[in-house]
């Protein structure tokens, strides 16, 4: 049965992507659509199961390592100041409007209205890397302004959420949360500076098959796992092995393995499974708050991040690029929501509804951003690494 659904999943991904790319947009698009259509949603070809869900994690994990490998360090060591002010007012806008929206549109608790505005206050760039790869953005400084405003996100809403859990009367050690983020960054720049090198150059010298793509696996699953383990999200470990990859001379060699193995099967995999996991089930009498939520989740990320962009000098047309590529909530708020609903923070009535927001926010994205980056003066990529990447 596994082995039908990857085949449906692979055949259909590739050519959604390839009808995507006709009608002049994200390839990723077609693949997040394609998903609902193969999923339970439509025809039931394919069923959210937990070894799909392992293939999409690796997937993703990828998808960010590739991105590590590929951004432009010295890039990303200039944007600390704009990746900042993109952060702070992408979390500070959606924030104070949700909670807003929770407490006098919709009859929430003061937690738990502060649990929705933290809700849509985070944010996932997976499905905003793929993108930006395709529109030939993420070695710009913008590309390097939204990944680093990304992991800047990821970590001030996860300690916000220990915040808030210790308030609400949760077992949660608040010093300990902040510790573990800073002994994972620390350790991780060590890990980058030292281990990373030494590492690869050990396994280059085996007399095995690709012993360099191997040890650049083994540099990425372990500060993966490492990140998730101490409060942050995998794909930041990920995201950080990559970059540490890229200081090396073994970064084209990887880049280009790497990116067959993910590209063939993982990948796909990961972006068609979010459309799979969508029902329609019970969801008719919650369209207004579906509705609303959505447009109140889009407007104030957007308007938020693209309002520190501008701040931190960008031009308008990059400001709202960079705001498009902040919406997408993806696997982090589905992640925080189940945290929320069993922390008694979020009522089960709208944990359905914010998983379909949170759904509209990544199929949203890619659109958004083709209208902002998509007539970019910025260098693309070629046609065949477009390809490539986008299907």
């Amino acid at each position: 049965m596994l082995i039908m659904q990857l085949a449906i999943i692979l055949l259909a991904s590739k050519l959604a992507g390839e009808l995507s790319v006709k009608l002049r947009q994200p390839a990723v698009l077609g693949k997040l659509l394609i998903g609902i259509v193969l999923g339970p949603a439509v025809f039931g070809l394919i069923q959210h199961t937990d070894v799909l869900a392992e293939l999409s994690q690796i997937g993703v994990i990828l998808l960010m390592f590739i991105a590590g490998l590929e951004t432009d360090i010295d890039k990303f060591k200039r944007s600390g100041k704009s990746s900042t002010y993109v952060g702070l007012a992408g979390i500070a806008f959606p924030f104070a409007l949700g909670y807003g929206s929770g407490i006098w549109f919709m009859g929430l608790s003061g937690m738990e209205a502060a649990f929705l505005g933290l809700l849509l206050s985070a944010t996932s760039v997976s499905i905003s890397v793929q993108s930006l790869k395709e529109l030939g953005q993420l070695k710009t400084r913008e590309g390097a302004t939204i990944m680093g405003a990304a992991v800047i996100d990821d970590v001030l809403v996860i300690i916000a959420l220990a915040f808030l859990m210790s308030l609400s009367g949760g077992d949660v050690n608040l010093g300990m949360i902040v510790f573990k983020k800073v002994a994972f960054f620390g350790i991780a720049i060590l890990v980058g500076w030292k281990v990373v090198p030494w590492l690869l150059k050990r396994f280059v010298n085996l007399r095995v098959t690709e012993s360099v793509v191997s040890a650049a696996l083994i540099i990425c699953f372990g500060l993966a796992y490492f990140a998730e383990y101490t409060g942050v999200a995998a794909i930041i470990g990920a995201y950080a092995a990559g970059i540490a990859i890229s200081l090396t001379s073994f970064k084209h060699e990887v880049t280009e393995k790497v990116e067959t193995i993910g590209y063939a099967v993982f990948v796909p995999v990961f972006f068609t499974l979010i459309g799979v996991k969508v029902s329609f089930d019970g969801i008719a009498s919650q369209i207004g708050l579906i509705i609303g939520l959505s447009v109140l989740a889009i407007a104030t990320k957007l308007a938020g991040a693209a309002f520190g962009a501008k701040a931190a000098g960008f031009g308008w047309r990059s400001s709202l690029g960079i705001g498009a590529a902040m919406v997408s909530r993806g696997e982090v708020a589905l992640i925080l929501a189940g945290i929320g609903q069993e922390a008694g923070l979020l009522p089960d009535l709208l944990l359905t509804v914010l998983v379909v927001v949170v759904l509209v926010t990544t199929i949203v994205t890619p659109l958004l951003m083709k209208v902002f980056f998509g007539d970019s003066t910025e260098p693309k990529l070629s046609p065949v690494q477009t390809r490539e990447d986008g299907l």
